[in-house]
């Protein structure tokens, strides 16, 4: 199984970025996928899940109305949107599949 994340970088409050995950190594279109965030100093947490058929979406709280998960089944991808980034969205961003599978994690600078 491999994950690999890109789309991270610095951006101003208020900005969006996209951040997306390639897969490989398994069937994709079988499993859940997720991203998780973590920040300095403190534990990774869950950010937003997708079902293997995209039918069905969960968000944080700290992120509902801003964040958008999706996938593409054909190019075997996962996506976080993220809109009306803030300060604390500061952290780096991970995906996660099956067989307790990560990937290497991109970087998300808010600042101004």
């Amino acid at each position: 199984v491999q994950l690999v994340e890109s789309g991270g970088g610095l951006v101003q409050p208020g900005g969006s970025l996209r951040l997306s995950c390639a897969a490989s190594g398994f069937t994709f279109s079988n499993f859940i996928m997720k991203w998780y965030r973590q920040a300095p100093g403190k534990e990774r947490e869950l950010v937003a899940l997708i079902t293997s058929d995209g039918g069905m979406k969960n968000y944080a709280d700290s992120v509902k109305g801003r964040f958008t998960i999706s996938r593409d089944n054909g190019k075997n991808t996962v996506y976080l949107q993220m809109d009306g980034l803030k300060v604390e969205d500061t952290a780096v961003y991970y995906c996660r599949g099956p067989f307790n599978s990560w990937g290497q994690g991109t970087q998300v600078t808010v600042s101004s």
